[in-house]
């Protein structure tokens, strides 16, 4: 049950937006045991970002997880996630923050798990 959610500095076209759902889709499976199966992705295009004072292209990724965390799973994702992001909507790797976050608890269909 993983989130991926994401808010970015420039547009995106809706060619764009299918290309990072696909990638994003298969680049959950860098974390152990995650899938697209049951991925959510939010992409918030045009927002007000300021990276080291300026604005500019820049994305700020959260990625939310139920279970434990997986260090070598989350730097795999980590470079699978800049290098999409500088592909697809040319926000250079070095204005990307990634952000993880795992918890045990993760409601859904009216109840948690």
């Amino acid at each position: 049950m993983p989130m991926i959610d994401a808010r970015f500095s420039v547009s995106m076209s809706p060619a764009q937006e299918q290309e990072l759902k696909t990638r994003l889709g298969k680049a959950i499976e860098c974390i152990p045991g995650k899938n697209e199966s049951w991925l959510m992705i939010g992409l918030t295009p045009d927002a007000c970002l300021y990276f080291r004072g300026e604005k500019g292209p820049a994305a700020w990724v959260e990625v939310s997880v139920f279970g434990g965390d997986s260090e070598s799973g989350y730097a795999a994702m980590t470079a699978e996630v800049c290098r999409i992001f500088e592909e697809v909507l040319g926000i250079p790797a070095d204005r990307v923050y990634v952000r993880y976050g795992s918890t045990r608890y993760w409601g859904w269909n009216g109840g948690n798990f």
